[in-house]
């Protein structure tokens, strides 16, 4: 394990893979720690250094208390990168890690080398949505909202043929911190990049799975179109989180659309 303090948090974060090799940083969804990247870190451990990190609120990282803005992360991230003293990078997030990666993208666009962007979107639901579910967790804890965000998150297939998965992924899901989560959902209530993200630079592949409950495909293909020159691809059967249910499809899609940039 390792740590450091970023803008007076402490953020948990971890490394894999040669250490010359180019860098891809992953950022975990709402909810969820780094661990969920493992079947995808497994898979390319031998071609890329990957840092994957816990935002703020999340996994052994701090929660500090009050709203993480949009802002915070992003800055976070910058903190964490400058530390492990890594100046460009190719980044990969899904759900509100995606919307960090867009956020990076803008803020620091000399830095950003490659984006994907898994079952995220340029804008998160409305108000209503965010404080209902705040309000949810104030009052009944993580277990109140655990059953309903597990069929959002996971495909018909994946609740059939793999019960213990879900199983732990449920156990995850209760044990991250409530008011880290309840902070972590005010990000998603007051982040709007819609009007800004036609401007990103840097080349981007999104992707969706066909069964995301969470972020639809309709909802993700218009992040896609709204990113110049982006590509689109879909995971057929799978859910909000790809690197879980097809780390293998989602490992070899990453891999190729970034051995494009080194051979094209």
């Amino acid at each position: 394990m390792s740590f450091v303090r970023i803008n007076g948090v402490l953020l948990h974060y971890g490394l894999a893979g040669p250490p010359a090799a180019p860098v891809i940083v992953f950022a975990n969804s709402l909810g969820t720690d780094l661990r969920i990247w493992d079947g995808v870190v497994d898979q390319l451990a031998t071609r890329y250094r990957m840092v994957t990190y816990d935002k703020r609120g999340h996994g052994l990282s701090d929660a500090p208390p009050g709203d993480y803005t949009l802002d915070d992360h992003v800055a976070d991230l910058a903190g964490l990168l400058d530390h492990l003293g890594i100046v460009r990078a190719a980044l990969c997030g899904v759900s509100i890690g995606g919307l960090i990666a867009q956020g990076f993208a803008l803020r620091y666009p000399t830095r950003a080398d490659r984006l994907v962007l898994c079952d995220t979107a340029a804008k998160f639901g409305d108000a209503t949505l965010w404080n209902g579910r705040i309000a949810a967790i104030e009052q009944g804890g993580m277990a109140a909202i655990a059953d309903a965000v597990m069929e959002r998150w996971f495909s018909p297939g994946f609740f059939a043929l793999q019960p213990d998965m879900l199983a732990g992924c449920r156990n995850l899901f209760l044990r991250s911190d409530a008011a880290g989560y309840r902070s972590t959902c005010a990000t998603l209530r007051d982040a709007d990049l819609t009007a800004r993200v036609r401007d990103i630079v840097c080349p981007a592949l999104v992707i969706a799975g066909s069964a995301d409950k969470s972020t639809p495909v309709d909802l993700v293909r218009s992040l896609a179109e709204a990113v110049p020159g982006a590509r689109f691809e879909v995971i057929d059967g799978a859910g909000h989180i790809p690197s879980i249910e097809q780390p293998e499809t989602l490992a070899g899609l990453i891999a190729n659309f970034l051995e494009e940039a080194r051979h094209g």
